[in-house]
């Protein structure tokens, strides 16, 4: 168990790992450098991540991934209203278009996601985190009568989520939004076709 003194210098860590990412990629951030930036020594960084980089990069992931989370709140965990599902999707394409073709998560998951199962278990984990609340918000609205009783919450969400990606790795590729936001628009426009009533 980390002190709170420990657990600050960690996250400190952790925080310079990402910027680093962010700016040079996971392959040219090195411990020195992110010793440098953090303002530790390799014997701090081993004290805390002692099976070196790859744990580290773990940590990064695990930290970004409940960022995604964390960022889109409160309007992901209460999708009860158009209003507020157009609002989540404004924090959505925001979160993106700041964060640009520096993703941190998105670097990890490419780079070793495929090869680590660690990193797929926080992949995974975020995603059905992400689905479950998207799904919650479905089930919410049908209940309402503001989506139609043909939409799966199930397929739906899950749909969303890849719908989302999507954008996302063509928004790291290219800089541009604009595929995200079509997405987004036309799921919207998807869950609110056929509704009983539009409130």
């Amino acid at each position: 168990m980390l002190t709170k003194k420990g657990a600050a210098t960690r996250q400190r860590i952790i925080d310079a790992a990402a910027d680093e990412i962010r700016e040079r990629g996971v392959g040219a951030a090195t411990l020195d450098d992110i010793g440098r930036r953090s303002g530790t020594g390799k014997s701090q960084l081993f004290h805390y991540f002692p099976e070196g980089k790859e744990q580290l990069l773990m940590a990064v992931a695990e930290w970004e991934a409940g960022q995604v989370i964390e960022d889109q709140q409160p309007y992901l965990g209460q999708l009860t209203s158009w209003q507020a599902w157009h609002q989540w999707r404004d924090v959505v394409v925001e979160r993106y278009r700041r964060q640009g073709v520096h993703c941190p998560l998105g670097v990890l998951i490419t780079e070793i996601g495929r090869h680590t199962p660690a990193a797929q278990a926080v992949t995974r984990q975020l995603l059905e985190q992400w689905q479950r609340q998207i799904q919650a918000g479905i089930e919410e609205m049908r209940e309402r009568g503001s989506i139609s009783r043909d939409v799966d919450p199930v397929r739906a969400s899950a749909a969303l989520i890849a719908a989302i990606q999507g954008g996302v790795t063509i928004l790291m590729s290219t800089g541009s939004a604009d595929h995200l936001e079509a997405a987004l628009d036309l799921y919207l426009d998807y869950l609110r076709a056929d509704a009983p009533s539009y409130s």
